[in-house]
């Protein structure tokens, strides 16, 4: 059996995890809409707050992506590289 050296790429990493990092998004621009509401703040409805959240998971999808990298690294003993 061969021994794979190279692990998923960031890139491939974030494409996978996008569909989950930016629902986690939306529930969280939801949630933070209605404790708003405490303050005066009008809520989001559930729609607005997937759309906006689409943008929004980009960047959050790419720090999750290399979180999950150097999690993995780490789990193979490897050391992360220096960014």
């Amino acid at each position: 059996m061969t021994r794979i050296e190279t692990g998923w790429p960031v890139r491939k990493l974030a494409i996978v995890l996008y569909p989950f990092t930016a629902a986690a998004v939306a529930i969280n621009l939801f949630m933070l809409s209605l404790m708003g509401q405490a303050i005066g703040l009008p809520a989001l409805s559930p729609i607005v707050s997937i759309w906006i959240s689409l943008p929004l998971g980009i960047p959050a999808t790419w720090l999750a992506a290399k979180w999950v990298r150097r999690l993995m690294d780490e789990a193979d003993g490897k050391r992360p590289p220096a960014d």
